[in-house]
């Protein structure tokens, strides 16, 4: 199954390089590179067999390919040879190659005469396409695109047979059944056909982001007393962008069912898969999935039924380098297609790079449920190209001669000398010499390198900013994006920025937490909005503790020391208000008052006394009479 979109730069195209291996034998590998060149290899001999570059290259790249299958071409050479009998050349005769661009267009190349065979454009697709299938029996030919619609071809015609609205966004993903009666078709949602009426027989959700690759896994159902209509109880495999889990689905009779089964989780994203269909309810289905860190996970499981838990890889290939001297450390090589032999216990390996793929077949062990294959690549850049069979040129040059591709470890710009200084170019006018060149004006200008990069920081797109940052480790762009204190503009870049920038986002905000108190307060508010924002796709990673160890960590052990310090602030908080009310209370004057009531020891409760100084001392003497006039009665007496 090929994987497309590598080379667009929207954030929900699937990852990795349009490629396929052909049909029967898998005698040849065929591969659109990001430079919009097609090239077939010889999976025997790791020999360059034809490279095809289209004439609107540039513009209208490959986005996706599919071999022509070999029932179609051995009816096709019947029909051209009727002397011979239909099963001739049917692993030889790998004919049409079919191929979808980003323009809309598709094209079908014929690997025997290598150059075109027919171009599909009128009435098809106003935009990418994004998935190509052909049609095992009739021949036709079936393609989707962002332009929501999904169309048949009739490739003898070249024209669109029907066309039709297949989602109500981007279709990206088709299989055919193994009948040939039905189809299914993916985007955000995975949609069942029936191809003789376009209707939906069935729906299937699951997926949070568009689906990149569709494929059945069985061509009979699991329960085999019960009649077979061609579809009900097949099981099928779909793998969607930024997903490390692939789903399987089961079609069942009633319509209630729309979640998948069963799921196999891997690493990355998948990029490549490839299985070996299960005709019996007893037979294992062998899946091989390449994923973008370029590690191949392997599996193999009986369809039957629900699993709840997702089921991990038994076998996982990775490549490295052998690491010459002791200094130098071993590098892994990436994998960038798999596909099973005939005998389906031996794996094609495709690893390297785009331009120079080496190919090779590799025995499955069952019993190693990891293994590491040394190999060294150093020596495997130039192509080998056989002139006699080709029409490619292979360019002389000396055997100590070293061969820079763009893309290749090693590859730097050429170095431009000194630029004359603005003095020099002022002296040359003035002296009348030669006209100055547009370099030197340049030059004198003082536009360099350092100031463009520090406009581009200057610009509004930071989702963008911070995801190159991120890939490219620079400091400075991640220190203009993450040090900004907008809450709304942090939480709009953490919305915009792809999916498979968050883990990377969440450890670099973990080294900063690490670092200065003050830098930590801005990393929170980060933090906090990828983990609101993000929840729900990082709740599918399966790894997700392990990447995030660090993280988890050094919140729990700044969690413990959350309590003390609670019960401290209490305590201060306590005592600064009981000091605050004291130095208050001494602060505080009292006020000028009168008494409204004054009592006297020695005067009569029934007295009253009084404000006035006059009416005091009248009081006073009628009590000196009253004191004297009792003495008096007291002495006659």
């Amino acid at each position: 199954m090929a994987a497309g979109g590598g080379g667009s730069c929207d954030p929900l195209a699937p990852a990795g390089v349009p490629c396929a291996f052909s049909p029967e034998r898998q005698a040849y590998f065929a591969l659109a590179s990001t430079d919009g060149h097609l090239r077939v290899w010889e999976t025997a001999n790791n020999r360059l067999h034809q490279e095809y570059v289209p004439s609107a290259h540039l513009s209208g790249t490959c986005t996706c390919l599919a071999w022509a299958p070999p029932r179609l071409q051995a009816k096709e050479s019947h029909q051209r040879k009727k002397r011979k009998s239909e099963a001739i050349g049917t692993s030889d005769q790998i004919d049409l190659l079919a191929l979808g661009t980003a323009v809309g267009s598709v094209l079908l190349y014929s690997t025997v005469k290598g150059e075109l065979h027919s171009k599909l454009v009128d009435g098809g697709h106003d935009n990418r396409v994004n998935c190509i299938q052909w049609h095992q029996e009739s021949g036709c030919l079936y393609s989707c695109s962002d332009d929501k619609h999904i169309v048949e071809w009739n490739i003898q015609t070249c024209k669109v047979k029907c066309k039709w609205k297949g989602d109500n966004s981007s279709v990206t993903s088709l299989c055919i059944s193994p009948d040939g009666k039905m189809l299914l078709s993916a985007g955000r949602t995975i949609k069942l056909w029936v191809l003789e009426t376009k209707e939906v027989y069935r729906h299937f959700t699951g997926h949070a982001t568009p689906v990149s690759s569709l494929t059945f896994t069985t061509i009979r159902p699991p329960n085999e007393s019960q009649p077979f209509d061609g579809i009900t109880g097949l099981y099928f495999l779909s793998g969607a962008v930024h997903d490390r889990l692939l789903n399987v689905w089961q079609i069942r009779s009633e319509n209630k069912e729309k979640n998948a089964v069963m799921s196999f989780t891997v690493t990355d994203e998948p990029v490549y898969i490839d299985l070996t269909l299960s005709e019996n309810k007893e037979e294992p289905v062998k899946l091989a999935v390449v994923c973008r860190d370029g590690q191949v996970h392997l599996f193999e499981h009986v369809l039957n039924g629900h699993c709840k838990k997702p089921l991990t890889s038994n076998c996982t290939i990775q490549i490295a380098t052998p690491g010459k001297g002791k200094k130098s450390t071993p590098k892994p090589i990436p994998i960038l297609a798999a596909g099973f032999c005939s005998d389906k216990m031996s794996l094609l390996l495709v690893y390297g790079n785009w331009f120079q793929p080496t190919i090779e077949r590799v025995a499955l062990n069952s019993k190693e449920p990891h293994m590491c294959l040394v190999r060294d690549i150093s020596n495997c850049w130039a192509p080998k190209v056989e002139t006699a069979i080709t029409k490619v040129r292979t360019p002389v040059m000396n055997s100590e001669a070293k061969v820079l591709v763009p893309g290749i470890p090693g590859h730097h710009a050429a170095i431009k000398p000194p630029l004359p200084h603005t003095e020099e170019v002022e002296s040359k006018r003035k002296l009348g010499g030669n006209e100055v060149s547009i370099e030197e004006r340049l030059g004198a200008m003082d536009i360099d390198a350092k100031e463009g990069k520090d406009d581009l920081l200057q610009t509004n797109s930071f989702p963008v900013l911070l995801t190159q940052g991120l890939e490219s480790n620079d400091f400075e762009m991640l220190n203009k994006v993450l040090q900004t204190r907008n809450l709304n503009l942090i939480k709009k870049t953490v919305l915009r920025i792809p999916l498979h920038a968050v883990i990377p986002l969440l450890q670099e905000l973990t080294k900063r937490l690490q670092g200065h108190p003050n830098s930590a307060v801005l990393m929170v508010q980060w933090l906090k909005c990828v983990l609101t924002v993000h929840a729900s796709y990082l709740s599918t990673l399966p790894d997700l503790v392990h990447q995030l160890g660090t993280l988890y960590q050094l919140m729990e052990s700044r969690v413990k020391t959350f309590q003390k310090l609670s019960h401290l602030h209490g305590k201060l908080i306590l005592l600064i208000t009981q000091v605050t009310a004291s130095e208050k209370v001494k602060g505080m004057t009292s006020p000028d008052q009168k008494a409204k009531l004054v009592y006297e020891e020695g005067v009569s409760l029934w007295q009253k006394p009084v404000r006035s100084g006059k009416r005091r001392h009248k009081y006073e003497n009628s009590n000196k009479r009253h004191q004297n006039l009792r003495k008096r009665s007291l002495m006659m007496k």
